[in-house]
């Protein structure tokens, strides 16, 4: 018999696993956090910053940097989609072996492209260049250009009403195969540098170490929502989901009316104890588990992988706090488990401002609760917030 798992119950089990229902306690380290988000977007540092403190009692950005730049437990790297993440050191040999198998394709003109054989030559160059060194772009261009050919420094890539030179378009790919990681700033330019040398898994098995680990963090989940996830196409989603089931690996189930996929055994949704269900009281125990408010900023793990989106943005969050259906370009105001508004800071100094708009007519407790994320979000930034409720006027990831 196929197990059914509701909304209310797939979000329960969500929260409480990405530290949102109970915040991690000081012991828990950061790139333990940042594994239960199976990464952190880190195209703007401080976004990154406000996701893991968010989730963690008595954290502040100083402790997401000192992971990154000290004990270096963390690093900044290209991620799940290409895009900037922080992922956490001892998980590179998994990163690094399960991103490079995604099938993908070039978005360049055929003028632009490179081969499969200069792609492999770029990412070869970057890693030696940068090997116990850290280089802005410009001086990584050189080194790049100096070990391939001049050809690898043709600007005919587009990129922000300009033209990169043809190499960049491999960057990611060389933060995918473990050459190149960001490094601190030099003033204000970025440097790049190369992370620890290790060993990567094996392709198939990390493949399929990272579905699990999805399901784990975000399921029930169909192979369309994984391949949404990680920028992957469709059928070779659906073919590794249909492989892992034959396996036993991962099984399907009811989630609200639609086929979806958990890890094989972990049907278990809070409060079920001994794994027996009572519907009545398990649905009050898992309002209860989402029920609360949180903020959430740009491109946090939790609105971008969480679905299906029309229960996640309910009404008019769907139009308000999505960009063209697209997750991630505005913070979220999460209330009870669903987008409930948006939210934006501007920093002065020492001080925040938090400008929140609400979606739906808030409770007193609910009002209460805001003030205290807001505290939390000037706290993780070091910095004295102001919350002010009313309409956010900047557009899409200002």
């Amino acid at each position: 018999m196929t197990v059914r798992i509701t909304w209310t119950e797939a979000s329960a089990r969500r929260i409480e696993r990405q530290f949102l229902a109970t915040s991690a306690e000081p012991g828990v380290p950061v790139a333990e956090v940042v594994a239960t988000m199976l990464g952190a977007h880190a195209q703007v540092l401080s976004a990154a910053e406000l996701s893991v403190g968010v989730r963690t009692e008595g954290r502040t950005r100083a402790d997401v940097r000192a992971a990154l730049w000290e004990d270096r437990s963390l690093v900044k790297t290209h991620g799940p989609r290409g895009t900037v993440h922080l992922l956490p050191t001892a998980e590179l040999p998994l990163w690094c072996a399960a991103l490079p198998a995604v099938p993908a394709g070039s978005v360049f003109a055929s003028d632009v492209r490179v081969t499969e054989e200069q792609a492999g030559q770029i990412v070869a160059a970057i890693g030696d260049a940068l090997d116990g060194v850290c280089l802005t772009v410009d001086e990584l261009s050189e080194e790049v250009v100096a070990r391939t050919g001049a050809w690898a420094g043709d600007l005919v890539m587009p990129a922000f009403q300009t033209l990169w030179p043809r190499w960049r378009q491999v960057l990611h790919r060389a933060g995918w195969a473990g050459a190149l990681c960001f490094g601190p700033n030099r003033g204000r330019k970025v440097t790049y540098t190369r992370p620890p040398h290790f060993d990567p898994l094996p392709a198939d098995d990390a493949v399929r170490t990272l579905v699990r680990s999805y399901l784990h963090a975000y399921g029930p989940a169909t192979p369309a929502w994984f391949a949404k996830w990680l920028a992957a196409p469709g059928g070779w989603s659906s073919a590794l989901f249909g492989r892992m089931t034959e396996a036993g690996e991962i099984e399907e189930v009811d989630f609200e009316g639609t086929a979806a996929w958990v890890v094989a055994g972990d049907t278990e949704v809070p409060g079920d104890g001994d794994g027996g269900r009572d519907p009545d009281r398990g649905r009050d125990r898992d309002r209860d588990r989402m029920r609360g408010v949180r903020l959430l900023p740009y491109f946090d793990a939790y609105g971008i992988a969480a679905q299906p989106r029309e229960l996640l943005f309910p009404g008019a969050a769907y139009q308000r706090a999505l960009a063209g259906g697209q997750a991630g370009n505005f913070p979220l105001l999460l209330v009870d488990g669903v987008v409930a508004g948006v939210w934006h800071q501007r920093r002065r100094g020492r001080r925040t401002t938090v400008t929140v708009e609400p979606l739906r007519r808030l409770t007193a407790r609910q009002e209460r609760e805001l003030g205290e994320r807001v505290e939390q979000v000037g706290e993780v930034l070091e910095a004295e917030a102001e919350l002010v409720v009313g309409e956010v006027t900047v557009g899409p990831h200002a």
